[in-house]
């Protein structure tokens, strides 16, 4: 196979050559797309860039639209994601904006309202970051209020509320019609009372300014306001064919001028990212002294015997050591046997991120939730602070974030493996801070998460020693995003969610005032 594969790589204008490395391409972007989260979009970036995406901008698109259909509440990241490729390859953004208004259009001609909300709120973080135009949002507002329905006035609702910060800086008397418009289909009272509660909602978040719905949180602000780039020449009365969509650019074609394209994008990414970070790995070789301390700093030196110090950008020593942590995880009889082979091995400070990332993979690739591995986390985190610190920092917010990509059956090892840790206090509490239970902010996937994570704590530690620990007040701080008291929508979504899993209880029901108390919160509450 390797020589198969050596010999088309030598012909690189074969249809077969053009193929592998287009499947290759469409697997990276892929891996990315559903990989980037707040936390780690900063990362995420240069690595996209680093693919071919003027050649795959097709499939990026198709990809982002796709996963936002999946996952609603990532939008903002992947707008935030859009917004940074828009400054740099603005034909991506116009692409991305023209494809996500016909799929906008077709979705309100078939009435279909799962597409249609998802759609909108990706529009709406779309405007949010200034890659399309604000007059798509009014023009979609227009649509929906012209002859209200249920379903039409629930999705402008929530559309204002996803876009009401930008649209009333951008659009301010417009926005105040929207309004306008939303009080006379209130007085009519021809809505369902469901929806009329919702348009009442709305107002009160106007009332306080949108501040539970800003434009864009500070971890998704990645592009400075000159440097923005908005596509105002799209038009929602613009009709959309297969040739202004570029639905070809989803499929392989040959290339020709192969060739060619790749450097010209070669030469692109240096612009973007700089010489040392492009991948081609080469190095100008330089005349005089300077240039040669410069290279050096970089790692590219000469070396003493005059010969060059070529860096592995491959990351096969990676792949080489996360070869290596499996196979020793999966010849070892108990944990200490595991732990001992595994520091025994020497693991270097670059490598310890990948240790662990690579105990809770293995750990999810289980039919079953194994104890092994919530032993061998551990005895990592107990022995020192730097891995406890990467359990906890690190692998519990990015497994989180993206619990939602995961099996059922990988979701559940995953949060037992981190109730393990925190009963047996080998990582610290302060990771409930990441833990943020509220309708907007959590999906059936993080809901499945927190469950199996609390019930499997109180299992292990009990109701009363679990309650005893979330109450004291000196990590208070730490919790506050788990049982919510500034906001009554969220305390009411935190009670019944706590309800549900069968870890709060009611008193005095026969009284007046129905008492609710988290068996694992801080006080009663009365409502």
């Amino acid at each position: 196979m390797r020589q198969i594969e050596k010999q088309v790589s030598k012909d690189k204008e074969s249809a077969t050559y053009q193929r592998l490395t287009w499947d290759a391409l469409k697997k990276s972007i892929n891996g990315l797309v559903n990989k980037v989260s707040s936390l780690n979009i900063v990362n995420i970036i240069p690595e996209l860039f680093q693919e071919n995406i003027v050649r795959g901008k097709g499939l990026l698109c198709q990809s982002l639209m796709k996963s936002q259909r999946s996952s609603p509440n990532f939008s903002n990241v992947y707008c935030a994601l859009i917004a940074v490729v828009n400054t740099k390859i603005p034909e991506i953004g116009e692409l991305i904006c023209t494809r996500l208004i016909a799929q906008w259009k077709k979705a309100y001609l078939r009435n279909q309202k799962t597409l249609l909300i998802t759609t909108t709120t990706f529009i709406a973080h779309m405007i949010n970051q200034l890659v399309c135009d604000e007059m798509v949002a009014l023009r979609i507002l227009a649509l929906l209020l012209e002859k209200p329905t249920d379903d039409s006035v629930e999705v402008a609702v929530n559309f204002v509320k996803e876009a009401g910060v930008s649209l009333q800086k951008l659009a301010p008397k417009p926005f105040s019609g929207v309004f306008t418009v939303f009080r006379a289909i209130l007085h009519e009272g021809k809505i369902d009372k469901r929806v009329q509660y919702l348009i009442e909602d709305l107002f009160l978040i106007r009332q306080k300014r949108f501040e539970d719905f800003p434009a864009v949180i500070e971890e998704l602000d990645l592009v400075e306001e000159e440097d923005q780039i908005t596509h105002d020449s799209i038009s929602l009365d613009d009709e959309f064919g297969d040739e202004e969509l570029q639905t070809s650019l989803n499929l392989f074609h040959v290339d020709p001028d192969y060739t060619q394209h790749e450097e010209d994008y070669d030469s692109i990414r240096k612009e973007i990212l700089g010489d040392s970070d492009s991948s081609s790995g080469s190095s100008d070789d330089s005349s005089d002294s300077s240039d040669s301390s410069d290279s050096d700093d970089e790692g590219q030196a000469p070396t003493s015997g005059g010969t060059m110090k070529i860096e592995d950008a491959t990351d096969m020593d990676v792949t080489h050591f996360k070869r290596t942590i499996y196979l020793t995880i999966m010849s070892s009889l108990d944990f200490e046997e595991c732990a001992h082979k595994l520091l025994k091995s020497g693991v270097s400070d670059e490598m310890q991120p990948e240790l662990v990332k690579m105990i809770i993979e293995c750990c999810a690739q289980e039919r079953s939730y194994r104890r092994f591995y919530g032993l061998l986390g551990q005895r990592f985190a107990m022995l020192k602070p730097t891995y406890r610190d990467l359990f906890a920092h690190l692998a519990f917010p990015e497994q989180y974030e993206s619990c939602h990509l995961y099996e059922t059956n990988k979701l559940r090892n995953v949060a037992t493996f981190f109730a393990h840790l925190l009963h047996t206090d080998a990582i610290p509490w302060t990771v409930f801070q990441y833990l943020r239970l509220n309708e907007r902010d959590t999906n059936s996937s993080k809901r499945i998460f927190i469950k199996i994570l609390f019930t499997d704590i109180a299992e292990y530690l009990g109701i009363e020693k679990l309650k005893a620990r979330l109450e004291d007040e000196d990590m208070s701080i730490y919790f506050q995003y788990l049982f919510p008291r500034s906001n009554p929508k969220d305390t009411r979504f935190s009670i019944n969610y706590f309800t549900s899993i069968q870890l709060i209880h009611a008193k005095n029901r026969d009284s007046g005032n129905t008492e609710l108390v988290y068996l694992l919160g801080t006080k009663s509450i009365r409502l």
